[in-house]
């Protein structure tokens, strides 16, 4: 099952191989959530700043509350957040309710999980909350013991989405629900005044920042794979037009990243990121994405 996609054309990449004349392939990218252990301290902690600050986001948190309100859970549920980042869902979802339900959140980063820690201790919701460090391929959980698993963008960013809903379904109780969050980031896109520079930037931005790009096109078919029952899939596009804080922190986190990427010149990205934010000041910014939820159940 293929779960990334080819650059648009090859226009994007020739251009990339300009720079170096002895390159005849393109150029390799590596997922900063993915080899997140690998990055210094300061990489780290602007990957940290990006997770808080979206999770913040009106438009986001939205896309959250749409899939939260169906879960369904009992009072005492048992829900394993996969790849929990700085815990900002499972503070959410423990927030909502009034519903005594713990949360456990795994990630492959000691780093995020300390802070996931730091940031429940901070409101109060430490005990209900417990994060730890873990591999989303190989949970370490016992076979049927959650009431509902979430995989809110991480899916994006894993080795094997095929593995991780595998996983996901042995950790389930019968009639567990998973929740799968992504986008399909080969609809992200930027306003741009060179359209054909504008639309080689957006790819290289989801190349850089997403291992697997395109999955949620593949969805369907991976959780059935998995034996999931499919139950209900929400789409949503989220967009800022006028004025940028969502799409903007994005631009900004990740254009260093994606200008070592050598997916694209850096002269273009320069270019690229000066006008994002001349258009914020000038009020004509635009940039969205489409994102989806897929519910599904392990059977009874």
């Amino acid at each position: 099952m293929a779960t990334s996609a080819d650059p648009p054309s090859d226009s994007c990449n020739t251009t990339a191989r300009r720079q170096d004349p002895t390159s005849h392939d393109i150029p390799q990218v590596r997922d900063p959530h993915r080899f997140i252990n690998d990055l210094d301290p300061s990489a780290i902690n602007g990957l940290i700043d990006r997770l808080e600050s979206r999770g913040k986001e009106p438009a986001f948190t939205c896309l959250f509350e749409n899939y939260a309100s169906k879960l369904g859970l009992s009072k005492s549920a048992k829900v394993l957040e996969i790849g929990s980042g700085t815990g900002v869902i499972a503070r959410l979802l423990a927030s909502m309710t009034d519903k005594q339900i713990h949360i456990t959140g795994i990630d492959q980063s000691p780093a995020l999980v300390k802070v996931a820690k730091q940031f429940a201790a901070h409101e109060k919701l430490e005990n209900r909350l417990m994060f730890k460090v873990g591999d989303a391929h190989a949970l370490q959980s016992v076979s049927g013991h959650f009431d509902a698993v979430i995989a809110h963008t991480v899916i994006s960013h894993v080795t094997d989405p095929a593995m991780v809903l595998k996983e996901a379904y042995r950790v389930l109780k019968p009639r567990g629900t998973l929740v799968v969050f992504d986008g399909d980031y080969a609809s992200l896109t930027y306003g741009f005044d060179d359209v054909e520079v504008g639309r080689c930037v957006d790819w290289a931005l989801a190349r850089t920042v997403f291992n697997n790009p395109v999955v949620m096109r593949h969805m369907s078919q991976l959780l059935a794979t998995a034996g999931f029952e499919l139950t209900e899939i929400l789409s949503d596009l989220v967009s800022e037009i006028g004025q940028g804080s969502y799409f903007r922190s994005m631009a900004d986190t990740y254009a260093p990243l994606m200008a070592e990427s050598g997916l694209v010149p850096k002269a273009d990205i320069d270019r690229w990121i000066k006008a994002q934010h001349r258009a914020i000041e000038e009020h004509r910014f635009f940039a969205s994405c489409n994102y989806y939820s897929f519910m599904a159940r392990r059977p009874g």
